[in-house]
């Protein structure tokens, strides 16, 4: 049987192919799986360089046991820089290690964290939750709000985010775009005040969201705090967390300054999606940690993989082949005498 040529799929092909639904979808296909051992983790690791910028790797292998001669191995890797990012993941076959596919991952990036938010904020968040507040307008933002609306029925976001024009503008686009009544506020206290889920999307320093500013029974999602000079969630409010989740509770410990304290227990997302772990009857906070995992790209990545095969969709590109490396070059063989035979 002839295999299927790598492809290269452009962010265009990406966006058609896969929704935020289908994301949520196979993010929590995913974490079933990682619950039952078919996960093989590359955990983040970062290095940061000039003034500010990093540089960034994570990955995995992800194998489905009803179909474990598809395994895929994949690695997303990008340098987050003043100037910009252009993130890359690449999928192998977990077989051969032959390349399947390289994917232009900034969409990607997004649907995977914002869908991670979405599986989180489904089984730990208030049922009856119909409202979010929203700290931080940047580029993620619109997709989170759009995350936890796929998954409660929300008729109000509050947002906040330091500079008065950036959150009106974007509470003016997130009710376009999502029919969803947007309304920006003054001041974090503001933003969060009663609020059933918060979702923090924000590059602070240093944290800002304290116990007084979060009611009894509200539901956190922190997803901007992933490396270590970062901070959003307090220590006074931790203190009140009745369950702690992550995607990676080790990346989390290592990464994550808010979290450094290991008499916090971390729960791993995909044992509250296999029923391990559930939420508290009457909790006083939860809390969900997303630092980004390899897993979360690698299924996305495959799923993506699948539909543009089936589609006829993305460009065929040859696979590498393997060439012998000069080990002499050219002016070192023409220097060396020529050799003689023997006597």
């Amino acid at each position: 049987m002839t295999r299927p040529p790598a492809l290269w799929l452009r962010e265009t092909e990406v966006t058609s192919l896969l929704d935020l639904p289908g994301a949520i979808g196979a993010l929590e296909r995913a974490l079933a799986i990682e619950a039952e051992g078919g996960v093989a983790h590359l955990e983040k690791t970062h290095a940061a360089f000039g003034d500010g910028d990093t540089l960034h790797a994570l990955g995995a292998v992800l194998t489905d046991p009803t179909a474990p001669d598809d395994a895929l191995a994949g690695t997303k890797t990008w340098a987050h820089t003043h100037g910009g990012a252009t993130p890359l993941l690449l999928l192998w076959s977990a077989a051969d290690g032959r390349l399947e596919a390289i994917v232009e991952a900034f969409a990607l990036g997004q649907l995977r964290t914002s869908g991670v938010s979405g599986v989180a904020t489904r089984l730990l968040a208030d049922p009856h939750a119909d409202e979010l507040a929203l700290v931080g307008s940047g580029k993620q933002a619109l997709a989170q709000v759009a995350a936890v609306a796929g998954v409660r029925h929300l008729r109000r976001v509050r947002v906040f985010s330091p500079t008065p024009e950036h959150r009106a503008r974007f509470a003016e686009r997130a009710e376009r775009e999502l029919d969803i009544a947007t309304r920006a506020t003054e001041t974090v206290e503001e933003c969060t005040r009663d609020a059933p889920v918060i979702t923090l999307a924000t590059r602070a320093t240093r944290p800002f969201l304290g116990s007084a500013m979060v009611a009894r029974g509200a539901h956190v999602n922190a997803i901007g705090a992933i490396t270590p000079e970062r901070a959003e969630v307090a220590p006074d409010l931790l203190a009140r967390v009745s369950l702690a989740v992550a995607d990676a509770p080790g990346t989390a410990r290592r990464l994550s300054s808010e979290l450094s304290d290991a008499s916090l227990a971390l729960h791993r997302l995909c044992d509250v999606v296999a029923g391990r772990v559930v939420r508290p009857a009457a909790p006083d906070v939860t809390l969900f940690k997303a630092m980004g995992t390899g897993l979360a790209d690698v299924a996305l990545g495959a799923a993506v993989l699948a539909l543009a095969r089936a589609r006829g969709l993305g460009r065929a590109i040859e696979r590498p082949e393997r060439a012998a490396p000069r080990l002499l070059t050219d002016a070192v063989r023409a220097s060396k005498p020529e050799s003689g035979g023997g006597r």
